[in-house]
């Protein structure tokens, strides 16, 4: 259904299953990040699997989340919430930044000898991500709860 026609109030729930949906792929990305960081032979493997996962969770957030989130903005009228979400979406942006890098690199060679450090930096990346994506989504969806009911 096309959420551009809905309601708020039919909107926002359509909207947190989305997120909900959202959030268990982030879950699974951080399963997959770990069992990579453990060490065990079938890294390459592994890599390929929380490359594909860490690309899918960026483009649903990107081109699909982030949109909707900023349509709530605008569907319940929240020019505040608005323009601390696009502020948010510009720190996102340097973000995915370096997980594309990452996913990139990885992509393009076979040599694992940086992994370990490459991880790291990608963890604490993903980490500072994963706050400024909570921030959004409490300013641009968790606000209107009541709103919605």
């Amino acid at each position: 259904m096309d959420n551009s026609k809905l309601m708020p109030d039919q909107f926002w729930p359509r909207m947190h299953a989305r997120i909900e949906h959202w959030l268990e792929a982030r879950r699974l990305l951080l399963v997959i990040y770990c069992e990579l960081s453990e060490h065990n032979s079938n890294k390459g493997r592994q890599l390929q699997i929380f490359c594909q996962q860490l690309i899918d969770y960026i483009s649903e957030g990107h081109f699909e989340i982030f949109e909707e989130l900023l349509r709530e903005g605008y569907l319940f009228k929240d020019a505040k919430g608005i323009e601390k979400g696009e502020d948010l979406l510009i720190t996102i942006h340097d973000y995915t930044q370096n997980a594309l890098d990452f996913n990139d690199k990885y992509l393009a060679t076979d040599d694992l000898t940086t992994l370990s450090t490459d991880l790291s930096s990608l963890g604490e990346t993903l980490a500072q991500r994963f706050d400024v994506e909570d921030n959004m989504v409490d300013i641009l969806h968790n606000a209107h709860y009541q709103q919605a009911l």
